[in-house]
């Protein structure tokens, strides 16, 4: 394949998913932001890896363009590390999230590729499973099958695959189509 029409395929790709994403999932996320900044709860974004990066980016936006209180655990890199290495990688969410208090008045945003199983991103799965537990609203921004994520979400937007050697770089694309789309909503 040359390279025009990789990058046909790419783009066809993209609108394939503008086609099929779940708009009614996207609208429900929108609901439950504008009830975290109505009722002054925090929003506590999840990632790893690059989604992780998409995570520190979004914080920004929904701090400054959204005006609501807003956070990421992987962006103290010295807590992350410490935690990792004192408790492991499975507990860095959920020990922050305790000491940050989440509550009822909380939402927790995954960005996730795959959405955390009971072998891989035990730190989104726990972190869910403390936040349910605390009665925190979920949204997650997903594909593959959604994962845990999907399953207990208020709200989730599965990012459809449309390619399987492009998983990931779609995912963590629309991670970014997809919140800055519910920044603005608000």
């Amino acid at each position: 394949m040359n390279t025009m029409e990789y990058i046909n395929q790419y783009l066809n790709e993209t609108m394939e998913i503008v086609n099929t994403i779940p708009r009614e999932e996207i609208e429900k996320a929108v609901e439950i932001l504008r009830e975290v900044k109505a009722n002054g709860g925090r929003l506590f974004i999840l990632g790893v890896g690059g989604s992780a990066a998409n995570a520190s980016h979004a914080v920004n936006d929904f701090r400054k363009i959204g005006g609501i209180e807003t956070y990421a655990p992987t962006d103290n890199v010295s807590e992350l590390t410490a935690r990792t290495n004192d408790e492991g990688w499975e507990t860095t969410f959920t020990e922050w999230l305790k000491i940050s208090k989440i509550n009822s008045k909380d939402v927790i945003m995954v960005f996730s590729v795959g959405g955390g199983s009971e072998t891989t991103s035990l730190n989104i799965v726990n972190a869910l499973k403390l936040g349910k537990e605390k009665g925190a609203k979920a949204i997650s921004i997903v594909s593959r099958t959604g994962g845990y994520s999907k399953q207990v979400s208020d709200a989730c937007v599965l990012i459809p695959v449309v390619a399987d050697e492009r998983i990931t770089p779609h995912a963590e694309g629309w991670q970014g189509i997809v919140w800055h789309l519910l920044v603005n909503a608000l």
